[in-house]
């Protein structure tokens, strides 16, 4: 029984491999608007790009399915002056909707840190 538990736990961990799914919008202003759609992203897309226009207290987010090197040439070339106008692009693609914040990519990698934790906990028992 404890060996049926620790492969039911460790499948949970490794999910066989799927497309990245990412949030995609296109002039949202606010990333709550921008959050209602997703898609899968098809090969050779595997990051998920999210870019942030910002003038004054204008914003447009755009959120898309891009390859790893357009995403990396678009936010090395991003620039934001003192005042936070301008252009911000992030990259991620370390798990389904990864563009979803800043704040909830921190969330979940505790979660999943903690989570690994007591699979490994129960392995040694």
């Amino acid at each position: 029984m404890k060996m049926l538990l620790s492969f039911v736990l460790l499948s949970l961990l490794f999910p066989p491999a799927l497309a990245l799914e990412c949030y995609v919008c296109s002039a949202s202003s606010t990333n709550e608007q921008c959050n209602q759609n997703s898609q899968d992203c098809q090969s050779p897309l595997d990051t998920c790009m999210t870019s942030v226009d910002t003038e004054g207290q204008a914003k447009a987010i755009v959120k898309q399915c891009a390859s790893e090197a357009t995403c990396s040439g678009a936010a090395a070339s991003s620039s934001v002056d003192a005042n936070g106008n301008g252009n911000s692009v992030s990259c991620c693609n370390s798990f389904n909707l990864c563009n979803f914040s800043g704040a909830e990519s921190v969330r979940v990698h505790t979660t999943l840190l903690l989570l690994t934790g007591v699979v490994l906990r129960l392995l040694s028992l």
